[in-house]
């Protein structure tokens, strides 16, 4: 039997005959070899097995995954360990799913093993990722697609390059004689935003007490009017302002800043506006949801996570710029064994060296060949299903016993809520109840990894205690997976 969600390796092979896919539950692959197959099935998308037989304590996995032992059977249990987040009941992180092509290229791309920083050793792809970043940019807006943009190990890397970029821009001297060639630099970013900006700031010299926090409103979105009172109150300072950070779909919240006016404060004060549009940047395939990030044609900066709501494996992120060449001024070193000039070619395509990394994964083949199988509308039904499931869930329980929405109704595919259990529904609001209710979520997602049927995130959030986050970016999820979810927190908690 194969443990539902992981890899299975039978033992036996068959004829060349037998080489075929099936379009069941189970997918089959097969590797030449010699004129046999050997089967690898890959458990995809059957709800009604666990995605996780049972929560592997972390000693348990030390003590099998040891370089020092040699055998078959603890690579057997060691696959048995893994988790499956392309099952559709798995609901703890942004990026979820499992897309067949995106997996195809996955693996095609490993069997190139190539690097992206020259176009000798990487032609194709470099190609590819030149065409689809300017594909991405013409939907930001920019016109003709113009800009730059390189694939990142992530949204972090993505929107540490735009702080870089920023500061290049208006300090390009911090490049070679370091921050004390600059003055007190100072960024602005919401208090909801992703905490890479404050990696950013601390990894680039800027000091975490530089990256300054925006108040937002009930809804998690930036308030320009606090955007404007602190720079201006940074300004009396003898602070210079610097950057400032919209996102486009929080993490917790799934909150859309609003651009267009964070952008009309930045053209007063000359400032650089990035918008973090990991989580939310997918949206602009919608025609019906795309108006959320209304303004990011503005930005002279965007992050963008197909990796996340496209459903595109791990990792796939873009950070893309509206003025080009500005990339390479940034990061280039001309290193001599690589980037020569008299290359037979025409070296600008070699990108290797606008990337502050030396190898860079090859990330793009996977996204282009999803984007040439689905097209632009298969993307687009896919982020509209996911939303639209996200409603689905708000609409059962906002008026549903036991429930308590963080706010009313969804932004993006994020739906905040409490779970009240019958022991706490009769207590009047004070700190008891606050202090139990914020033990809650943390006991039932425990008996949910105890239990292996589905996962979802919590946290607290400023005087908040912990709610359940519930994102949705797996197309496979269903309304009945939904209705899963529900009666399995009724469950598990109603005894708390």
């Amino acid at each position: 039997n194969c443990p539902s969600g992981f890899i299975y390796h039978t033992e036996s092979n068959v004829s060349t005959t037998q080489h075929h896919s099936s379009c069941g539950d189970f997918v089959l692959y097969t590797h030449t070899h010699t004129h046999t197959h050997t089967h690898i099935y890959i458990y995809m998308f059957k709800a009604d097995f666990p995605f996780l037989s049972s929560l592997v304590r972390a000693t348990t996995l030390h003590l099998l995954l040891s370089l020092n032992k040699n055998h078959h059977s603890s690579i057997k249990k060691a696959c048995v360990c893994f988790l499956c987040l392309g099952h559709p009941r798995f609901f703890n992180q942004l990026s979820s799913g499992l897309d067949i092509i995106g997996l195809a290229g996955e693996w095609l791309t490993s069997t190139a093993n190539t690097n992206m920083f020259t176009y000798e050793i990487a032609p194709v792809f470099v190609l590819m990722e030149q065409l689809t970043l300017k594909k991405m940019r013409e939907m930001i807006g920019w016109p003709s697609g113009e800009g730059d943009g390189l694939f990142s190990p992530g949204g972090a890397i993505s929107n540490m390059y735009s702080v870089m970029i920023a500061r290049y821009k208006y300090f390009p001297e911090v490049k070679t004689k370091g921050m004390s060639a600059a003055p007190r630099l100072v960024l602005f970013t919401s208090e909801h935003s992703h905490y890479s900006i404050k990696k950013a700031g601390a990894a680039l010299g800027f000091g975490t007490e530089n990256v300054i926090l925006l108040s937002t409103d009930e809804r998690g979105r930036v308030i320009p009017a606090d955007l404007e009172a602190k720079i201006i109150d940074a300004k009396q300072k003898g602070y210079v302002p610097l950057f400032v950070n919209a996102t486009a779909g929080s993490t917790v919240y799934g909150a859309f800043d609003p651009i267009n006016e964070i952008a009309d404060i930045c053209e007063k004060y000359n400032l650089w506006l990035h918008v973090d549009g990991a989580w939310g940047g997918g949206l602009l395939m919608s025609r019906k949801h795309r108006h959320k990030l209304s303004g990011i044609e503005r930005a002279n900066s965007v992050t963008w996570n197909p990796h996340k709501m496209m459903g595109v494996p791990l990792q796939c992120s873009a950070i893309l710029v509206r003025e080009k060449g500005i990339l390479a001024g940034c990061n280039s070193m001309c290193a001599g064994y690589l980037f020569q000039p008299d290359k037979q070619y025409d070296v600008t395509y070699d990108t290797g060296d606008k990337a502050i990394q030396c190898g860079r994964h090859v990330d793009i083949f996977k996204f282009w060949l999803m984007w040439k199988a689905k097209g632009t509308i298969g993307f687009e039904q896919h982020i509209d299903k996911c939303l639209d499931l996200s409603q689905y869930l708000y609409n059962k329980i906002k008026n549903r016993e036991g429930y308590e929405m963080v706010f009313d109704g969804p932004q993006h595919t994020n739906v905040c809520f409490w779970y009240i259990p019958p022991s706490l529904r009769g207590m009047p609001h004070g700190d008891e109840r606050r202090e139990k209710l914020h033990r809650v979520a943390p006991k039932i997602k425990a008996m949910m990894m105890e239990s292996g049927t589905t996962m979802v995130g919590y946290q607290p959030q400023g005087n908040k205690v912990n709610f359940f986050r519930m994102v949705v970016s797996n197309p496979a999820a269903t309304q009945s997976d939904i209705d899963f979810l529900i009666d399995e927190i009724e469950r598990l908690g109603h005894d708390l």
